[in-house]
C-alpha cells in the first residue's frame, strides 16, 4: 500500500484452488474478489498482464470514483512494483517454512500415538466463572493449519452450575449429532482439555450416539499448570503419556489446545457480559426495553448506570422520581 509516495506496509493473500490457473487469471479473480465489499484505491499496478478495461469500469461503478489499472509502469512505480513482488516472495516463503513445521509436528504426533492417519483434529475445552455463564467451544485444526471458520461455540444450560463433565458431554454430543445425521464428518482425533474425567464424559456422550471407533485424547495440566508437564491421556493407554517439553508433537497439542482455551474464555466474557448488562436491568419492574435502552445510552453502558445518583437517574426521559428511586435501590 502506497500514499503520498510513502510505503504504508503489506497484506499477503495465499488464493485456493490457483493450480490450474495462470498468475494473470488469479491477479484478475482476486482484484475482483478483493474490492467487492471495500473501496478500491485510484490506482492499482500489477505485474501481468490482463484484459483491464472491464475490470475497471466494474470497479468504477463499484467504488464510485475512478479506478484506472496500470500495466507494464516505470520508474518509481516499478520500483514500487517489484517491492510487492520481493515481499511477495518472501511472504511464501515465511508461509511454506511454517507449513512444513506444521508437518513436523503432526508427523511426530502421528509416530507418538502410533496413528498414522490424523490429519484433522478438534479440540474442546469449558469456560465459566464459578459456574456462570458456562460455554464450550470446539477449535479446528486441519491441512497443517488451524481453520478458524469451522470453529463452532455451544451455549451450556440446563446443567448443575460448575459441572465439567456434564458440559463436556452436551459440547460432544450437540457437536456430533450432526455427524450421526450425516452432515459432516468426525475428526481423526479428539482433543479434549482435561483429565480422565472429561475424556470419560466424552466417551459416554460418543456412546450414547452410537459412535464407535473415535481417537480421544485429554490433555490434563501438569504439576502447577506449567506448560510442558501436561499429561496425556486415552482409553487406549494403559497410564497417561508424559512427552519432554521440547517433544514437537506436544507443541502441537499445546498450540490446539490453547487455542481452544482462548475460544471459549473468549465466549464466555461475551456470554457473561451480556447477561449480567441484560438481567440486572430486566429484573426491575417498571423497566422496559426502551427505557433500558435509554438508560444504557445515556449513562454510556451498566457501568456508568451503576455509578449514577438517583437524581442522575431521574433525569433520564421516561424515569420519574419514583422509578429513579427504586432503580437506585435495587442495584445497590
Amino acid at each position: 500500500m502506497i500514499r503520498g509516495g510513502r510505503h504504508l506496509g503489506d497484506k499477503s493473500f495465499f488464493p485456493q484452488n490457483a493450480d490450474d490457473y495462470s498468475a494473470a487469471n488469479v491477479i484478475e479473480a482476486f482484484l475482483a474478489q478483493h474490492y467487492l465489499n471495500r473501496s478500491a484505491p485510484p490506482l492499482t499496478i500489477l505485474g501481468e498482464q490482463i484484459e483491464r478495461e472491464a475490470l475497471q469500469q466494474l470497479l468504477t461503478e463499484q467504488c464510485g470514483h475512478k479506478i484506472t489499472i496500470q500495466l507494464n509502469p516505470i520508474g518509481e512505480k516499478r520500483v514500487w512494483l517489484n517491492m510487492a513482488g520481493e515481499n511477495a516472495q518472501l511472504a511464501l516463503k515465511q508461509m511454506m517454512s511454517r507449513h512444513a513445521s506444521q508437518e513436523k509436528r503432526l508427523h511426530a504426533l502421528q509416530q507418538e500415538l502410533q496413528m498414522p492417519g490424523i490429519q484433522r483434529i478438534e479440540c474442546f475445552d469449558i469456560s465459566h466463572t464459578l459456574g456462570e455463564a458456562t460455554v464450550a467451544s470446539c477449535v479446528v485444526y486441519d491441512n497443517f493449519a488451524m481453520r478458524n471458520n469451522e470453529y463452532r461455540r455451544y451455549n451450556i444450560d440446563g446443567i448443575t452450575p460448575g459441572d465439567d463433565y456434564a458440559a463436556m458431554r452436551e459440547a460432544l454430543s450437540r457437536r456430533y449429532q450432526k455427524v450421526v445425521s450425516g452432515e459432516g464428518q468426525l475428526p481423526d482425533l479428539i482433543l479434549i482439555d482435561g483429565g480422565k474425567g472429561q475424556v470419560t464424559a466424552a466417551q459416554e456422550a460418543l456412546q450414547e450416539l452410537g459412535i464407535s471407533g473415535a481417537n480421544l485424547l485429554g490433555v490434563a495440566k501438569g504439576e502447577e499448570r506449567k506448560p510442558g508437564l501436561e499429561q496425556l491421556i486415552s482409553p487406549l493407554f494403559e497410564k497417561p503419556l508424559q512427552l519432554p517439553s521440547e517433544h514437537a508433537a506436544l507443541h502441537l497439542i499445546q498450540q490446539i489446545r490453547d487455542e481452544a482455551h482462548r475460544f471459549a474464555i473468549q465466549g464466555h466474557r461475551g456470554r457473561r457480559a451480556k447477561a449480567r448488562t441484560s438481567s440486572t436491568l430486566e429484573n426491575i419492574e417498571g423497566v422496559g426495553a426502551k427505557r433500558r435502552q435509554q438508560l444504557l445510552g445515556r449513562f454510556g453502558g451498566l457501568k456508568g448506570v451503576l455509578t449514577a445518583s438517583i437524581e442522575e437517574l431521574q433525569q433520564t426521559e421516561g424515569i420519574s422520581r419514583k422509578l429513579a428511586e427504586k432503580i437506585y435501590k435495587e442495584l445497590h
